[in-house]
């Protein structure tokens, strides 16, 4: 009886501490690193992913993030929100549906400007079938996201 009443006093700790957790703004490894160190203005000047490297890295919005170039740091640090990827580098499609999710960097899209990562290729067929629509849901539920 009292190893019940420790272990249900546990899981009512989890569950109060798993619903006061709000989302962190970027998706970072646990080392801090966004989008699992790659460069996200490579997707934009070079049209492809490219590995990061810690000595061309800035901090912004509480994450470290890596370029391939100082050009690209410096490019970055000009305007990081034209090249940050979209919802925090969190999966597209995760948000769309209203909770998030981590990314493979060869899964990614940019539309109108703006650069969105998938959880996989699989996972970003289906964002794909409807991208205006997706958008549209991951931007109603990004702020929520971050709230909850």
């Amino acid at each position: 009886m009292k190893n019940l009443r420790r272990f249900l006093c546990g899981l009512v700790l989890l569950a109060t501490a798993l619903a006061a957790h709000a989302e962190k703004p970027v998706n970072t490894t646990f080392l801090g690193v966004a989008i699992k160190g790659y460069d996200p203005v490579a997707y934009f000047t070079d049209g492809k992913p490219a590995k990061g490297a810690s000595n061309y890295s800035f901090e912004w919005n509480g994450a470290e993030w890596r370029f391939a170039t100082a050009a690209h740091r410096d490019l970055f640090k000009a305007d990081p929100v034209k090249y940050a990827p979209q919802y925090g580098g969190y999966c597209a499609w995760a948000v769309s549906r209203g909770y998030t999710a981590g990314i493979d960097p060869d899964a990614w899209k940019i539309v109108n400007g703006r650069l969105y990562l998938n959880y996989s290729m699989k996972v970003q067929q289906q964002w794909a079938e409807d991208v205006p629509g997706n958008i549209a849901k991951a931007e109603e539920n990004w702020p929520k996201i971050l709230k909850n």
